[in-house]
Formats: C-alpha cells, structure tokens, sequence
C-alpha cells in the first residue's frame, strides 16, 4: 500500500516537474530572445521552486534567515543530499542569486538554454580552465550585481547524508572577491528523495542558516583552513537539534 502511494505521488510530481519546467523554461527563452529585462528570471526560478514544493507536499522550515541579508555580496555553501535541496534553496533565499552547477545541466533541452538565460553558472569539471572561467564569471556576477551565489562544495549529492570531502572551486571564488561565505546545512531532503531513488516521499525539510564567514583573513596559503572551518559549520548546523522556525503560513512555504 505505502509502495503504491508513493508510486501515485511520484508519478504525479514528475508529470508537475515536467510541465511547469516547459512553461517556465520556455517563459524565461522567450524573454532572453526579445531581451525583456527585469526581475522576471528570477521570478520564474523562484515559482518553480515553490511549486514544486507545493505539489509534492513538502514544508521546508528556515532557521537563520537573519544571516542572509540581500544587501551585499554573499555566497551561500550547503551540504547536498537531494534534488529538493535546490527547491527548498530556491524558493526560501532572499534573492537574487545564481546557482553554480555541472555543466551537463545546461545542455538540457529548453531548460539549459533557461538556466543559462537567467544567469546560472555552468561548470565543467573536466576542464579546469573552463571551470576557472566559470567562476571567473560568477565572481564578477557577484560584484555587478550584488547579488548571490549558491555552491554545493561537496559537488554531488551525499546517498548516505553524510557529508562528503568539499571540492575547492567555491573557495577559490571566495578569496578571489573577498565574499563572506554563509553556511547552509539542510536535513530531511535525503528522505522525501534521495540519489538513485525515484520516489518521491513525504517529509519536511529543514534549512538551516549559519553566520558569515569571512574570508578576507584567509589566503590561497591557508585555503584548506577556511576550508575546514565551512565544513566543521555546516556540519554542526546539519546535526543542530535546536527547535526550527516555524513554516511561514500560505504562500510563503506551501504555494508558488
């Protein structure tokens, strides 16, 4: 009964994935082609994010939110354990903000030419030069727009939760503009869908903001020490057990 539940509910969400990322997508297309500017791009990410959340019955609680002010220049490092970790990100952070992700992403039909569209960082990671030129591009993103970039330093979802070894791109980017690097540890996304799973189950995810790190302290000399100090952060906001803030009624948490 529990199998053929979660089979209705995950058939069900992908068909929701499917449809409201085409119409988005292609929104977001349609506007880069006739370059419509303003906050549509970001408007778009951010109701596909909820949606999702929405459709899937999936409450994501915050605790933090006051560490990620929109006012300056951040980068936000979160441990990575479920596709929903980028909704729940996407539909909570106070904007705007770019991911940074693998380039395969982008070389999906009409969403990769969206993701690009709206601004996204594509990284590929067998090229190191390239990948060097993408970040190169998000930190000059960064500056011109005062705005933020959201990194997955361990670079693939954990299939255990556990965190796994962070690779240093983010870092990199970090010393190279002087941002402060805000920590995220997000738990309970593993179980509505973990790696390798196609079900998608109920649960409540909870996204947890810790305070500013700075890296204007650290150099390329001491990176694996600004390195450590992110994971030992994010780790300890993972394994946080202090009551969470309550889900923002209506919209907020539950609807696009």
């Amino acid at each position: 009964m529990i199998l053929l539940r979660d089979t209705i509910r995950s058939v069900w969400v992908y068909a929701n994935l499917f449809a409201v990322t085409i119409t988005l997508s292609s929104l977001v297309v349609v506007c880069a082609l006739l370059r419509i500017r303003g906050r549509v791009y970001d408007w778009a990410g951010e109701a596909w994010a909820r949606w999702m959340l929405f459709i899937s019955r999936v409450p994501v609680r915050v605790t933090g939110l006051e560490h990620a002010r929109a006012d300056r220049p951040r980068i936000f490092a979160s441990n990575h354990q479920s596709w929903f970790d980028v909704f729940a990100l996407a539909a909570r952070l106070p904007g705007p903000y770019r991911f940074v992700a693998k380039k395969e992403l982008g070389q999906i039909p009409i969403f990769g030419h969206a993701w690009r569209a709206a601004g996204h960082i594509s990284v590929d990671r067998g090229d190191r030069a390239s990948a060097i030129e993408s970040l190169d591009q998000a930190g000059a993103r960064l500056r011109r727009e005062n705005s933020a970039v959201v990194i997955f330093p361990e670079g693939t979802r954990s299939m255990t939760g556990d965190l796994l070894p962070f690779k240093k791109g983010a870092f990199m980017l970090a010393l190279h503009t002087g941002v402060d690097i805000i920590p995220v540890g997000i738990t309970g996304s593993r179980e509505v869908l973990g790696k390798n799973s196609w079900r998608v189950r109920m649960g409540e995810i909870q996204v947890r903001i810790g305070p500013p790190i700075p890296t204007r302290e650290y150099s390329a000399e001491t990176r694996d020490a600004l390195i450590a100090r992110v994971r030992a952060e994010i780790l300890r906001l993972m394994q946080d057990t202090q009551q969470a803030a309550p889900v923002e009624p209506g919209r907020r948490a539950h609807e696009p």
